[in-house]
């Protein structure tokens, strides 16, 4: 009786967990065909040479804490974490962006299963940016670095 017992929690417990993975949202890609993926040093480069770095973050996590010279322009994410993701789920102000679709510009989040900056980089391939790079690490390669804050 007692090993029938403990079988039939054994399995609620499995079907519980199995239910539960979905919800886990996936790492990034590794990469995203014609993006450049950059990293921390070349961030912190391409941003002395003026190139804008966008922060995709919530407000909040911008207010908190950023990587200094940011400007954020928040993608509000209702779309899945895929890379099927339907991007009319969520908004973007493409208008916050620079005007001149040729000019270089980053954008990175909080890396691993933050999914912020890769679909910005995707919509703002799709509305016809060309120089467009990935900071996949995000703002905590950023900071193991050590680079500066805001």
């Amino acid at each position: 009786m007692l090993k029938r017992t403990w079988m039939k929690w054994a399995a609620v417990a499995a079907l519980a967990l199995g239910a539960s993975l979905p919800a886990l949202a996936a790492d990034t890609p590794a990469t995203l065909a014609g993006v450049k993926l950059v990293s921390a040093d070349e961030v912190k480069k391409m941003l002395d040479a003026g190139v804008p770095v966008i922060d995709t973050r919530v407000a909040a996590e911008y207010a908190e804490k950023t990587i200094k010279g940011a400007k954020s322009v928040p993608y509000r994410e209702k779309s899945s974490k895929d890379v099927k993701f339907d991007a009319s789920l969520d908004q973007f102000d493409l208008s916050k962006l620079p005007s001149d679709k040729a000019a270089p510009l980053v954008f990175f989040c909080n890396a691993g299963e933050c999914w912020k900056s890769y679909k910005a980089s995707v919509v703002a391939q799709k509305a016809g940016y060309t120089k467009i790079n990935w900071f996949r690490g995000g703002f905590p390669e950023w900071s193991a670095k050590g680079l500066p804050t805001q």
